[in-house]
């Protein structure tokens, strides 16, 4: 999944007529998804998807300004004492209408109000590489900052295990982390026997301008991999266009089912579908043509990174593909 102070980037203009050819991997590759769950101590010093933090002592009070934070605490059954994700927090895969409790930190994504942040009293913030960096100098006066983004599900689970340890929760890490691996283990096995497998998978987002895709070296991409067939990797290593495609380029893919984040920053807004509807080349795409284009929670497929957000991922994923 791409961060979203990206997602305004990169403008891609849409008019060739002529799709391209098609890349990256045809069908999907059966893989065997270890159910084994490691011993978990507590730990001060903890690693999770290369980053590592040492603190002096267990926390207490944590400050979420990434989705993956609001999801673990969650997982082990902590409240944030603040959060910059509250429609995430309250979607009933988190903490539902028990969200609303939960203070929201003042202002923009990468631009969070730090004297809202101080005044929560957080013995940990944590936030976004790339998004957070900026905000260091100012938090780290009263609070240790971590940043942490995983891009394949071992580093959620890795990051649910460091902060279960970090924060002496070891039995609530470890039984999380065995539903994930238990859940995701079935589903691919499912996935395979049914040949669901075999279906091509799409996730998009951004707007008509500028389309996004959850490229197959991004976290969900790489989740769905794993599911289904999914030929979508990422254009380069530049960050603002490895993962923006023209339609043109979607069509040669031929997607059957396609599941659409959509950035909607006011009530006018119209999401991604609504905009592609009337695209000509658009209409031509399989999943189109077919009603399988599917609108998600923009904020559990777009920003939820930790296991509980990737365990209703996998479900709705799977239950909307066996629908189509």
């Amino acid at each position: 999944m791409k961060r979203v102070a990206l997602l305004a980037m990169g403008v891609l203009v849409v008019g060739c007529s002529t799709p391209v050819a098609e890349g990256g991997p045809a069908t999907a590759q059966q893989t065997t998804i270890d159910r084994t769950v490691q011993p978990l101590r507590p730990s001060l010093t903890v690693t999770a998807a290369g980053s590592t933090l040492t603190l002096p002592q267990a926390p207490e009070r944590i400050v979420c300004l990434n989705g993956l934070c609001d999801d673990v605490l969650t997982e082990l059954g902590i409240v944030p004492a603040g959060t910059s994700n509250p429609t995430l927090l309250g979607h009933p895969a988190l903490l539902g209408e028990r969200g609303t409790a939960v203070p929201v930190v003042k202002g923009t994504f990468g631009s969070e109000d730090v004297e809202s942040v101080a005044a929560l009293r957080p013995d940990l913030v944590i936030g976004l590489p790339g998004v957070h960096d900026g905000l260091r100098p100012a938090i780290e006066k009263f609070a240790p900052l971590w940043l942490v983004e995983p891009t394949k599900w071992q580093e959620s689970v890795e990051s649910l295990r460091a902060i279960g340890a970090l924060t002496n929760r070891t039995d609530a890490a470890t039984n999380a982390e065995q539903r994930f691996r238990d859940k995701l283990a079935s589903a691919v096995a499912t996935t395979h026997q049914n040949g669901q497998a075999q279906r091509k998978a799409l996730l998009m987002y951004g707007s008509v301008d500028s389309i996004g895709v959850d490229t197959s070296a991004s976290l969900k991409g790489n989740l769905l991999g794993l599911l289904f067939t999914y030929p979508f990797p990422a254009k380069g290593t530049d960050a603002t266009t490895a993962s923006t495609y023209s339609v043109e380029e979607l069509l040669a893919k031929q997607p059957d089912v396609v599941f659409v984040y959509s950035l909607l920053f006011s009530s006018n807004d119209r999401t991604l579908s609504a905009q592609l509807a009337d695209n000509p080349i658009w209409k031509r795409i399989p999943a189109v043509q077919q009603g399988h284009v599917y609108e998600t929670h923009t904020k559990l497929w777009g920003s939820g990174r930790g296991t509980r957000s990737l365990s209703a991922v996998i479900d709705e994923a799977v239950a909307k593909v066996a629908a189509s």
